[in-house]
């Protein structure tokens, strides 16, 4: 196949705030950007998408809640719609982020598409396999839809390897890690830090749509744990309401020490204001978050679970402590807060990090080449 001529290509995902929504809209914005076709699906426009630019398109999947069904069934229109579009518009490729239900989703589409040449590559973000995959419920499906995908792709070797124990995938997996491009931040950090109320306290914030995984208890035990909290502010930019979690906030006395800003937005103002990232995650496939605070020159400090190694390098460009550990990372902070030049040192690295590894300049040719591939394939 021509590898300049331009591609015909149909993403399904979530359009919420958590990372697979983020890396699908700036996938597919990129992919636009350099010339190529692609056609967005999801029940509401991903949050994150821009669908003003050029060659970007996007298809609302109806859910109809016919009394028949107890519960709407979300897959098969989307199957439908897939498959109209295809035909339509002669897509090449379907990305599917996550098995269940897109892949699936994407596999009944490409039967009843009138089209041959239609190919399949699938990204697991993490769900699919650390939750799901071990749901007797789900686990079939899901192996199935990668086994009839054309390529499946992960976003950190360690969710490879766990895929790969998880499942039988029938073919090889390919480690393709997250990219971001950061926005301009809108205002200065000075005014920020002057709105949020941070005076001259050494700020963590943390960034998460607080599912269960990410362990928003952890968080807060750990700042609450803190010798330091006198200098130190906590600013939460919550994907989610914060609701269920501020009757922890009142028990750990932490009333005075926490900012809480839902769908803060840009996040870049928010994270610009602050100093250090914090992550309690149970488990993190990759941990875009972390990368978000990278590219503005903030470190992290976080639990070292799934792919957050391969994000930073432990000491120089983030810290690491052992998941529940929160007296060690209390100790962390603290340390920080008494001599935040290592912070800044320590978000300098972060960011020369970033810059060299999880670019779109990097990783989207990995995709197009993923794609040619696929599309190569007999």
């Amino acid at each position: 196949m021509d590898s300049n001529k331009p591609l015909k290509i149909g993403i399904a995902c979530y359009p919420l705030v958590g990372g697979s929504g983020i890396l699908a809209s700036a996938l597919g914005m990129e992919l636009a950007a350099r010339g190529h076709e692609v056609h967005f699906f999801s029940y509401a426009k991903p949050v994150r998408l821009d669908t003003s630019l050029p060659r970007i398109h996007f298809h609302p999947v109806a859910v109809s809640k016919y009394k028949l069904f107890e519960y709407a069934d979300y897959t098969l229109p989307l199957a439908v719609k897939l498959a109209e579009v295809a035909d339509q518009a002669h897509l090449d490729i379907i990305h599917a982020h996550y098995a269940v239900p897109h892949a699936t989703a994407a596999y009944i589409a490409k039967r009843m598409a009138k089209q041959d040449r239609l190919r399949i590559v699938t990204t697991l973000h993490g769900t699919d396999t650390t939750l799901l995959g071990r749901d007797p419920n789900y686990r079939r499906a899901i192996e199935y839809s990668l086994q009839h995908s054309d390529r499946v792709t992960t976003v950190s070797d360690s969710l490879r390897r766990d895929t790969e124990e998880i499942f039988d995938v029938g073919k090889p997996v390919e480690v393709i890690h997250n990219f971001y491009t950061p926005g301009r931040p809108t205002s200065t950090r000075e005014t920020m830090r002057k709105d949020l109320g941070l005076g001259d306290c050494f700020t963590l914030f943390h960034a998460s749509n607080l599912r269960s995984v990410k362990r928003i208890d952890l968080l807060l035990q750990s700042v609450a744990r803190c010798k330091l909290r006198e200098n130190l502010k906590l600013v939460i930019l919550a994907g989610n309401s914060f609701e269920a979690f501020e009757g922890q906030v009142k028990d750990l006395g932490l009333e005075e020490t926490v900012i809480v800003r839902e769908n803060g937005y840009p996040i870049e103002d928010y994270i610009e204001a602050c100093d250090f990232g914090i992550y309690t995650s149970e488990t993190e496939s990759f941990c875009l978050s972390i990368l978000e605070g990278m590219f503005l020159g903030k470190a992290a400090l976080a639990f070292r679970v799934g792919g957050i190694p391969e994000v930073m390098e432990e000491n120089l460009s983030g810290l690491l402590c052992d998941f529940g550990d929160c007296d060690a990372m209390a100790s962390a902070i603290d340390a920080l807060a008494a001599g935040p030049e290592r912070a800044r040192e320590m978000g300098a690295e972060a960011k020369k990090r970033a810059l060299g590894r999880f670019t779109a300049d990097r990783i989207v040719p990995l995709y197009l080449e993923c794609y040619r591939q696929a599309l190569a394939d007999s």
